[in-house]
């Protein structure tokens, strides 16, 4: 517990060391890439000599179009190797996610959106199928039974109120259960 403080000057006056030094490392760095970058140049771009003749334009023109297409082979050569290396990154990251067994849940978005409207998100103008399921299925002819016409002559209520209402009806009731 004897750690002594540094006083605020002290702090600030460190600070600015370190800000001056690493001013210093970065202008030395830039330097170093300006210096590699001409160096570059000069070894895979040579000056160009403007020729006199239409012989001599032609040939430069072939060699400029060899030269972008070896460029151009290394360029792709180079873009699968990122691709590969970004796809071995991703798959390393879900492994360490799989052993640490903490995986977080992204909150999924409420969309609204029909069936149609999903399927065609999801395939494009390949899309023809129509979700209406009523429009796919037979046309069936319903039979009427004879005794589903008698239950619904019979089950008629209101008839039966009628009959019942006032004292004819009451009348009719207590002869008829007489």
């Amino acid at each position: 517990m004897s750690e002594k403080k540094m006083s605020s000057s002290r702090k600030h006056h460190l600070k600015s060391l370190m800000l001056s030094i690493g001013k210093v490392l970065l202008e030395e760095e830039e330097k170093e890439r300006e210096e590699e970058r001409e160096r570059y140049m000069k070894e895979n771009c040579p000056p160009v000599s403007m020729p006199r003749s239409m012989q001599e334009l032609q040939e430069l023109c072939r060699e400029i179009h060899h030269k972008i297409d070896v460029i151009d082979e290394e360029r792709y050569d180079l873009d699968m190797k990122v691709n590969k290396s970004n796809k071995e990154i991703d798959d390393l990251k879900i492994k360490v996610q799989d052993l640490m067994g903490k995986f977080k849940k992204p909150v999924l978005r409420k969309v609204r959106m029909s069936a149609d409207a999903m399927l065609k998100a999801l395939l494009g103008s390949k899309h023809t199928v129509n979700m209406e399921l009523r429009a796919n299925l037979k046309q069936v002819k319903k039979e009427v039974k004879e005794e589903d016409k008698e239950l619904r002559d019979v089950g008629d209520w209101r008839k039966n109120i009628e009959d019942k209402a006032g004292m004819d009806g009451r009348k009719k009731m207590f002869e008829a259960e007489a």
